[in-house]
């Protein structure tokens, strides 16, 4: 039985060989979205279904000879052939999902590229014949040779290559690798047995001691540098925006970078907080909102453990100008003096505010 394996290793490309991957990448989703539209158009005017061959006749072969797609030739026809055979597949998974013949999820249809997408790739087969130096740089057709940081050996000649740039503008190599029948290892007398703690990553039963790496506090360092410079930046500016790539904002889109909570659990700044509790001007404070209003249920678990490992004063608005409770650091079970009971639930983190069955109210 072979196996189909994919090896991604980190790649440098030089700013020459950059601008030719930006023009393979332009070309390649100029090809795409010419295929989409022409068959978009043909149903749109009642034509048949255009089929592969036809449509990259006429999207690759005769629109090189045209006046607006003669700069196609500039770049490998493999690129292009490729994104044709991407845009195939698209459509035939949307056609097997709309007939029923592809299990999982509904698959929609294709949508056009945008050059504003965050991860750009091209593909080369071996037809392209790209090949892996014995210098260990990657030669790709048209754009020359790059280098590649091997982190372990290819097991076999690839069948293909996949040149990916992300959204933090770093670019990637990604090998197809169709490996022979498994092999079983060789016997081996020695044995070791292997402990994995917190102070030390493991612990080996002859002694050995191999350190933790500690990749989340490095990633909170980084991303903490990030956002120092990302805020010095004017917004809307393109400084600011290759700023957002990096990871000062997490992502692009406005979305939440795990990173980004990384860091917050590292310093011990929770990032949710209940509805009516809002951050001060002073750091590890908070103060009540109130325009703002909590519920029965407000979740103060976090808070809970924030108030009672650091010592930070937490206090929550039951309504818009109601009386303001300290919530107990430690959960404790009766807030004294108030009507207001707080109830934490071992194990869940939460705490929920009841009322007790007696005559006393708040209400106005």
């Amino acid at each position: 039985m072979q196996l189909r394996l994919r090896y991604n290793y980190r790649v440098y490309p030089a700013l020459g060989q950059q601008e030719a991957l930006a023009r393979a990448f332009g070309c390649a989703r100029v090809a795409f979205n010419d295929g989409l539209r022409a068959r978009q158009e043909a149903r749109k005017n009642g034509e048949p279904y255009l089929s592969d061959g036809e449509l990259s006749k006429r999207v690759i072969t005769e629109a090189k000879r045209t006046p607006e797609r003669a700069w196609l030739g500039e770049v490998s026809a493999v690129v292009l052939q490729q994104a044709m055979a991407d845009l195939n597949s698209a459509y035939r998974n949307f056609f097997n999902s709309v007939m029923g013949k592809r299990k999982g999820r509904k698959v929609a249809a294709p949508r056009f590229r945008s050059r504003k997408d965050n991860r750009q790739a091209i593909r080369f087969t071996r037809n392209a014949r790209f090949a892996v130096l014995d210098n260990g740089r990657l030669r790709l057709p048209k754009i020359g040779d790059v280098p590649v940081r091997w982190s372990r050996n290819l097991p076999a000649e690839p069948s293909s290559v996949t040149v990916i740039r992300d959204a933090a503008g770093r670019y990637f190599a990604s090998f197809v690798v169709q490996t022979a029948e498994d092999e079983t290892l060789p016997s081996n007398e020695a044995e070791v047995g292997i402990d994995l703690g917190l102070t030390h990553f493991a612990v080996l039963s002859d002694g050995t001691k191999i350190a933790a790496p500690k990749f989340l506090r490095r990633a909170a360092r980084k991303l903490r540098r990030l956002q120092q410079d990302l805020s010095r930046k004017q917004r809307g500016s393109n400084n600011r925006q290759k700023g957002c790539r990096q990871g000062g904002e997490g992502t692009c889109e406005g979305g939440r970078h795990p990173a980004g909570l990384a860091a917050q659990a590292v310093h011990g700044d929770h990032p949710r907080q209940p509805s009516g509790v809002r951050r001060g001007p002073v750091r590890g404070r908070s103060r009540p909102d109130p325009t703002r209003q909590v519920g029965t249920r407000c979740g103060l678990g976090p808070l809970h453990r924030h108030a009672g490992v650091q010592g930070h004063p937490v206090q929550a608005h039951l309504r818009p100008g109601g009386p303001v409770l300290p919530v107990p650091p430690a959960c404790a079970p009766t807030a004294a003096g108030s009507p207001i009971s707080w109830i934490c639930r071992p194990g869940r983190g939460t705490a929920r505010a009841e009322r007790p069955t007696t005559e006393t109210s708040t209400r106005p």
